[in-house]
């Protein structure tokens, strides 16, 4: 099959080729290019495109609108001999529904209006048959129709509406935003698509590129304090513009940005405030504002105080937030002194921008003038606060101190004072109302409260409202009235083995009273006694005190307790004295100086046990007769009130656990076990079997039994139970309980025993005994405490 497009003169020798081509193939089909049918007798009349040649495709206009279909070109193949015995088929994209052929001529028509939009060509295919004999007459061919642009769609501003900012004052031509805008339509076919931008609304203030769509401002020095926000309409139009063609807008909502380009000024050159005395220090007395026509930080100022005699007095400070300046009060104000100040004060940018500094200085200057205004004060007190003294033990009504207050105005009323009894120690002094002078109330005790804390207040006669007050402390100064003591209760103890002139203790005093009166201390033993033969008082002269032993070695068993008078003196004017007793205990210790024992023991002597010990052991056999007594009588009582057997019956092989309401044993508890079966074998009167199972073996002869247990030795014994126990056809399927009582024979060593020793008299030292370890101490002690009593 051929396909032959003639559109255009410059092509003819294409065509031609191709036509000879077709010549030399028979059987091949001709495409004819859809052509503009004129009336009879003219020309045809062939279009140009503006597209490359593409041999074998068609075009059909888009958006057809006839009442007729559109023809779109014709199919010719060289064996058609116009007799009709040639069939042309179209098979393919749209073949059949939106394009129809005429299978006897070849003519291709479009019934349907196409959307280049939607689909910009169809591929179909082309074949001749014969009609007779339904065989192809030619190769399937292969051709395109392409469904040619129209300009149907109008250029859109997919991103619109748009917001953006440019600083004010920028230069002209500074870029605000692109804009863009797309068309559907082809853009490589015509101007259907060629896209030229145009400012509607916004002139003369901004300007549009057409080509490219960048917005850019188009005056200089733009004001935003004169006008902030602009709306700007860009248009864009295909056909290059040209008349016919299709438009769109957006609106660009365009703000100008602030920046430092106004300087701050005051309203006003002079201020006046009124201000009274009696404001607080620190508190807020006026505000003041410098103007800014800026906004966010470029509208940020600071104010200080430039010069000025208040200065001193006042100080300024900036509200971030209000942006004014808020002045304080640094120093109280007084009327009577100065009733006016003035100050100068700067109100100053903090960023600054300095491409406009030629707008400054961005800083203004204005004065303020402060009046002082007169207020009834109350009184003032001369001092701050006041601390006086006065003696503990002083009589009531003893002048403690007195304040002083007067009227700071310039009617100089007269002061009346008064305590304010609001806690339980102002209430131990009273104030003369006319004078302020304070006294006692009450008697003092400095070692009960060493300081005082009251409240005085003073009042205007004339006006009673205006108080004023004043802290007092009082304090208490000492009297030697209170004797020194020990500082604790001394635990003394004595070795039995001291030697004279041994430091047994360090004792030391305390007093209630200041250093002054009870710092230094004295110690002595009370002279009114006769002198102590078994201790004595060192006094250190450092307020402490040694206690030594005057003689060699001391007793438990003669004396076990000392007490000693002990005279302690102070330091004060006039001095005092106090009397304590330290007890002394003996007690028996190591050699190295431990304490190993302080309490009293019964000692065997050449005369025996003492009375004590005597009565003491017998009590102990008294109340162990009474003990077993009881026990018999409360085991028989028992017995008889219990019969009840232990086992319940002959078939229970469970755990032989018993239980029973008494406390007491009774025989019952023998009746689950036999305890005997292991006893010393020289002890056993009887071989006593098992009550709560029958026994089946033949018992074996209690003559037999005890001359094999005198003869056999007790390891044997033990061997010989074991096998019984395991061989023994009665003893039930569980454990028994078995005694072993048996201790062995007695040993052959004699006694080493020293009760006897002590009624012999020898020279010998038995002072290494202590050296023999913690087993010989009690001998050691014995020895040690004979020879001692021997040689007093």
């Amino acid at each position: 099959m051929r396909i032959t497009s003639c559109i255009c003169p410059v092509l003819v020798c294409l065509c031609f080729v191709q036509r000879c081509y077709g010549a030399a193939h028979h059987g091949s089909i001709k495409v004819t290019r859809n052509q503009t049918k004129h009336i009879e007798g003219e020309t045809e009349v062939h279009h140009r495109p503006k597209r490359g040649w593409v041999w074998n495709q068609f075009f059909v206009l888009e958006e057809h609108m006839g009442p007729d279909p559109q023809y779109v070109g014709k199919l010719h193949s060289n064996s058609d001999k116009g007799d009709g015995s040639v069939k042309y088929i179209l098979t393919g994209e749209g073949a059949g529904t939106i394009f129809i052929i005429d299978d006897t001529t070849g003519d291709i028509h479009s019934t349907k209006s196409l959307d280049r939009e939607q689909k910009t060509h169809y591929v179909l295919h082309a074949q001749a048959i014969d009609r007779r004999t339904n065989k192809p007459l030619e190769p399937e061919s292969e051709f395109i129709i392409k469904v040619q642009d129209i300009n149907d769609n109008a250029p859109k501003f997919t991103d619109g509406p748009y917001i953006v900012t440019v600083p004010e004052m920028s230069e002209m031509g500074t870029s605000v935003l692109q804009v863009t805008a797309t068309d559907a339509d082809d853009p490589t076919y015509g101007n259907s698509a060629r896209v030229v931008y145009s400012i509607l609304q916004g002139q003369p203030y901004f300007s549009v590129d057409p080509k490219t769509g960048v917005i850019r401002t188009a005056l200089h020095n733009m004001d935003r304090e004169a006008r902030e926000h602009y709306s700007v309409v860009i248009q864009a139009k295909d056909m290059a513009g040209q008349v016919g063609g299709l438009s769109g807008s957006t609106t660009v909502n365009i703000t100008l940005t602030d920046v430092n380009d106004n300087p701050p000024r005051f309203p006003q050159k002079h201020y006046q405030l009124y201000v009274p005395e009696s404001a607080q220090v620190g508190s807020a007395v006026g505000k003041i504002k410098a103007n800014d026509a800026d906004t966010g930080s470029n509208a940020d100022m600071k104010y200080t105080i430039i010069n000025g005699d208040g200065s001193g007095v006042f100080s300024i400070s900036t509200d971030k937030e209000t942006r004014e300046g808020i002045l304080s009060l640094k120093k109280p104000l007084n009327y009577e002194k100065k009733k006016s100040y003035t100050l100068n004060i700067e109100g100053a940018n903090t960023h600054l921008d300095f491409r406009f500094s030629h707008l400054g200085p961005f800083k203004d200057v204005t004065m303020l003038k402060i009046i002082v205004g007169d207020v009834d004060e109350p009184p003032l007190f001369t001092m701050p606060s006041y601390v006086m003294e006065v003696y503990e033990n002083a009589k009531i009504g003893t002048p403690v101190g007195t304040v002083t207050a007067q009227d700071p105005d310039a009617a100089n009323s007269l002061v009346r004072y008064f305590i304010d009894h609001n806690t339980e120690e102002d209430r131990y002094f009273t104030i003369d109302a006319s004078t302020g002078t304070i006294k006692t109330a009450k008697i003092f005790d400095r070692e009960e409260t060493p300081w005082y804390n009251i409240t005085v207040a003073a009042s205007e006669i004339d006006n009673p409202g205006l108080v004023s007050h004043v802290p007092v402390g009082v304090r208490i100064l000492d009297v030697n009235d209170n004797p020194p003591e020990l500082a604790r209760d001394y635990d003394v103890v004595v070795c039995e083995n001291a030697k004279p002139g041994q430091v047994i203790q360090t004792i030391t005093a305390t007093d209630k009273d200041n250093s002054a009166n009870g710092a230094r201390f004295h110690f002595s033993l009370d002279e009114g006694l006769s002198l102590n033969p078994n201790f004595t008082l060192r006094n250190n002269e450092d307020n402490t005190a040694s206690i030594l032993t005057r003689r060699r070695r001391y007793s438990r068993t003669t004396q076990d307790t000392y007490y000693l008078p002990v005279l302690i003196s102070d330091g004060g004017v006039p001095p005092l004295s106090s009397s304590s007793t330290l007890t002394i205990r003996v007690c028996a210790c190591e050699r190295d100086g431990r304490v190993r024992t302080c309490h009293a023991e019964a000692f065997l002597s050449s005369a025996g046990l003492s009375t004590g010990a005597l009565i003491a052991i017998l009590l102990c056999i008294v109340i162990l007769l009474v003990f077993s007594l009881a026990i018999v009588v409360l085991f028989i009582t028992l017995r008889r009130s219990k019969k009840e057997p232990l086992i319940i019956s002959e078939e229970d092989v469970r755990e032989n656990v018993v239980t029973y309401d008494d406390e007491g044993g009774g025989e019952e508890d023998t009746e689950a076990f036999d305890i005997t079966a292991l006893r010393n074998p020289s002890a056993a009167e009887e071989l006593k079997y098992r009550r709560d199972v029958r026994p089946e073996a033949k018992p074996v002869s209690r003559h037999h039994l005890s001359s094999s247990l005198d003869s056999i030795d007790v390891q044997e014994f033990i061997k010989q139970r074991l096998a019984e126990a395991d061989l023994d056809p009665s003893v039930p399927p569980y454990d028994s309980l078995q005694t072993y009582a048996y201790e062995g024979h007695r040993s052959e060593a004699g006694s080493i025993s020293s009760l006897d020793s002590a009624t012999t008299h020898s020279d010998q030292d038995y002072n290494y005994l202590g050296d023999w370890g913690p087993e010989f101490k009690k001998l050691a002690e014995l020895y040690g405490e004979i020879e001692s009593e021997r040689t007093t």
